[in-house]
C-alpha cells in the first residue's frame, strides 16, 4: 500500500511539473509573440500609395471622380509601387532609352506620355511575349512588318530602338485617328483595334473607362497611368535614386555593314570591338553571320575608343543628387 502511495505522489508531481513547464513554455512564447508583434508595428511599415486629385493621359482627363476608376488606378499603384526590383529598373533603364524616346515622339507629334506605354509593354529592354511579340515595343511580326520594320531569320528591327519607336508612333496615330482619342489608342494597342472596336460597338460606349474588358486590357491603361506617377515622382512613392544609380546612354560610332554572307565575329574584331558588344548595341542582329541576299547596307553601332569604360561613359558619375522626376 505504502508502494502505491510512493508511485502515486511521483505521477503527481511528474504531472504537476509538466503542467509547470508547458505554462512556463506557454508563457515565454506569449512573450516572444509579443515583443515580435511590437517589433513590427515599430519598426515595419506599408503605405498605402498617394492618389492624385487630378490626372491626364496625353492630356485627356482620368476620370477620378468614378469609383471604379480610382480603386483600378490604386490596383496598378500598389502593385508597381511594391514590385521593387522592377519599379527600380523602370528608374534605372529610363535615363539611358528616354532621351531617344522622347525625341522621337516629339518628330512624329505624339505625346510624350506614350513612352509609359513602353515601359508597360518590355520594361525597356528587348524582349519576346509567349505569343511573340518582340522588342522594345512589343510588335507582333505582322503589324511590325505592315509598319516598315525589316523582319527575318537574321534581321529584326523589332529590337532597333529608333525604328520600333518610329513604328510605334505610326501605329499609335492610325489607333488615335480610328478611335479618337489617345487612352482608347493606347487600349487598343494592347487589344488589337478589331476587339476594341467589338467591344467599344457591342457595349456601345466611346470611352475606355467605361468598357468591360478583358483582365489584362481592363488593368492595361491603369498600369501605364501608374508607370507615370511612379517615374515622374519616385520620391513620393518611396524610390530614393540618385543620378549616379541610373544607367547612360551608351557613345557609340556608326558604320555601314554591307555584303554577304558576313561573319559578325570577324566584323566585330576589324572593327576594334567584341562580337558582344555588336550584338548589345545592335540587337536587331539575330545571328553570327548576316547572310544579306538582297545585299543591303545597315549602318551598325560600334562602340567609342572607350565606350565600354565605366568611367569615360557616365557624366557626373559621382552625382548624388536624388531624382526627383523623370
Amino acid at each position: 500500500m505504502k508502494k502505491i502511495s510512493i508511485i502515486a505522489i511521483i505521477m503527481a508531481s511528474v504531472a504537476i511539473a509538466g503542467e509547470a513547464f508547458i505554462f512556463a513554455t506557454r508563457k515565454d512564447k506569449n512573450e516572444e509573440e509579443a515583443i515580435h508583434a511590437r517589433a513590427i508595428r515599430a519598426d515595419y511599415r506599408v503605405y498605402a500609395p498617394s492618389i492624385p486629385d487630378s490626372l491626364t493621359f496625353c492630356g485627356e482627363r482620368v476620370p477620378l471622380n468614378l469609383y471604379y476608376v480610382r480603386e483600378s488606378l490604386d490596383r496598378e499603384l500598389v502593385s508597381n509601387m511594391y514590385y521593387q526590383s522592377s519599379t527600380l529598373f523602370y528608374i534605372k533603364r529610363s535615363t539611358r532609352y528616354f532621351p531617344t524616346i522622347e525625341r522621337i515622339l516629339r518628330e512624329e507629334g505624339v505625346p510624350d506620355d506614350m513612352k509609359y506605354l513602353c515601359v508597360a509593354e518590355s520594361g525597356l529592354q528587348c524582349v519576346t511575349s509567349p505569343a511573340g511579340a518582340n522588342g522594345y515595343w512589343q510588335f507582333m511580326k505582322a503589324t511590325g512588318q505592315k509598319y516598315g520594320l525589316e523582319i527575318s531569320d537574321e534581321v529584326d528591327m523589332r529590337n532597333d530602338l529608333e525604328a520600333s519607336t518610329r513604328a510605334a508612333c505610326k501605329y499609335l496615330k492610325d489607333l488615335k485617328r480610328r478611335f479618337g482619342g489617345w487612352t482608347e489608342a493606347a487600349a487598343a494597342y494592347n487589344c488589337g483595334e478589331n476587339g476594341l472596336g467589338k467591344r467599344l460597338d457591342n457595349q456601345q460606349q466611346s470611352s475606355y473607362y467605361d468598357l468591360l474588358l478583358n483582365q489584362e486590357t481592363q488593368r492595361y491603361v491603369f498600369r501605364i497611368l501608374a508607370i507615370k506617377l511612379i517615374l515622374q515622382h519616385p520620391q513620393d512613392y518611396g524610390y530614393t535614386v540618385r543620378r549616379c544609380d541610373t544607367y547612360p546612354e551608351l557613345p557609340y560610332n556608326e558604320v555601314p555593314l554591307s555584303g554577304q554572307n558576313v561573319d559578325l565575329v570577324a566584323f566585330a574584331k576589324v572593327n576594334g570591338t567584341s562580337y558582344k558588344m555588336l550584338r548589345t548595341l545592335n540587337p536587331w542582329l539575330t545571328s553570327s553571320t548576316l547572310k544579306n541576299k538582297a545585299d543591303k547596307t545597315y549602318k551598325v553601332r560600334i562602340p567609342t575608343k572607350k565606350g565600354t569604360e565605366y568611367n569615360t561613359i557616365v557624366k557626373g558619375k559621382h552625382d548624388t543628387t536624388v531624382i526627383e522626376s523623370i
